[in-house]
């Protein structure tokens, strides 16, 4: 919520005060004219309303089968304050498309590469390719991938749309928002200005993308005005359009037609149904398995589980290396338990060792399941027994 104001409290406490109030009423007739419709309420309201959405006007008051205290329509409440001017602005930190709320500042490519190999790569990936859980942020070229929105699997071999940042988001200013306001993950909000255009520069670089017609190469350093000028290729990708000053309008006009959105009435045409419809203009196409057969490893028909085999030593610290070293080796300042640190490991199975499989493997604090990895379970307790031993 980016803005407050009385007639937002005013209403909240009316829709709070009718549900306590008008408990007594349930099951109280409505006579029919009372009864309110969709036409009615937008006639009413002047507007019409969105993809079925209902405004309800208090007509002797009430708004349905409830009863409204509409002294609390009136202004004279004791419900919280209006906020100040300061209180607002510590809130209103959004960054939008069109610059509202995008600092000053500059960074590099280079730069932003080295704070993505120190703070990003052990979730995201080398160059991005995401990993753990976490998502990727690039896949290759975004102008090339941005034409895969319109892929789909009609046959097993296929490949589906591609929606990473460069060939899906619409509009960077989202992606120096996010990644101001709530990266890293576990240091949100550590990062500054010029750190935050670094790393937009090297997601742009390996998204290989380009601003006002030039590449943005290993020594290209982004600013404010650079930034302004980004043009995403799926900018123009979603329908209906929500930008602009009229956007408001042009998305209940959007949602006036049903043939926009879905099936209609064979009555009537200007309402949506999901029973005796006309036909779908768009084709549907159902994913079909062509008769796969060349499946490797072969299918089995056995019904016998396979063995279980505990994992070698080496494996578990591989495993560790790959999924767990950035945040549990030494120095690593992530607030968990660094492998080597004997006492902090102590204090760790103090709570006993089922407990802190358990943490590990549903979550705790800021670690997400299994450290946001894809490991089993015997896997994953294998590789907490390989930090505890190198902890002893």
């Amino acid at each position: 919520m980016r803005r407050f104001n009385k007639k937002s409290v005013a209403l909240a406490s009316a829709l709070t005060i009718t549900a306590i109030i008008g408990a007594g009423c349930m099951g109280e007739a409505q006579p029919k004219s009372q009864q309110f419709t969709a036409a009615a309420s937008s006639e009413l309201n002047n507007h019409p309303t969105i993809d079925g959405g209902v405004y309800h006007p208090i007509m002797n008051g009430k708004t349905g089968p409830y009863y409204v205290n509409e002294d609390t329509l009136k202004g004279d409440f004791r419900i919280g304050r209006e906020p100040t001017k300061n209180e607002i602005a510590a809130w209103d930190k959004d960054v939008m498309p069109d610059g509202t709320g995008l600092p000053e500042g500059e960074g590099s490519v280079e730069d932003g590469e080295e704070i993505y190999e120190t703070k990003c790569v052990s979730c995201h990936g080398d160059f991005g390719s995401g990993g753990g859980g976490y998502p990727a942020l690039s896949k290759g070229n975004a102008y090339d991938l941005q034409k895969t929105l319109t892929n789909q699997r009609t046959n097993p071999d296929a490949d589906g749309p591609v929606r990473v940042f460069g060939s899906y988001w619409p509009q960077a200013s989202t992606l120096f928002w996010y990644i101001r306001d709530a990266m890293p993950h576990t240091r949100s909000k550590t990062l500054t200005n010029d750190e935050v255009y670094a790393l937009v520069a090297y997601i742009l670089n390996i998204n290989e993308m380009e601003i006002d017609g030039e590449e943005v190469d290993e020594e290209y350093v982004l600013t404010r005005d650079k930034f302004l000028k980004i043009k995403m290729p799926n900018e123009d990708g979603f329908e209906p359009k929500i930008q602009g000053e009229h956007a408001l309008e042009n998305v209940r006009t959007y949602y006036k037609n049903p043939k926009n959105f879905g099936a209609i009435k064979l009555k009537d045409p200007k309402e949506r149904c999901m029973t005796n419809c006309q036909k779908q203009t768009a084709k549907v196409v159902y994913i079909q398995n062509g008769g796969i057969s060349d499946f490797h490893p072969p299918l089995s028909s056995a019904r016998t589980l396979p063995g279980e085999k505990a994992m070698p030593t080496n494996i578990a610290q591989t495993r560790y290396e790959e999924n767990c070293a950035a945040c549990h080796n030494l120095d690593a300042g992530m607030g968990a338990p660094e492998v080597g640190d004997k006492q902090a490991w102590a204090n760790t199975l103090a709570k006993g060792l089922d407990k802190v499989y358990a943490n590990g493997i549903n979550g705790i604090n800021v670690m997400p399941p299994k450290g946001g990895t894809t490991l089993s379970d015997k896997d994953f307790k294998a590789v907490v027994d390989y930090m505890i031993e190198k902890s002893k």
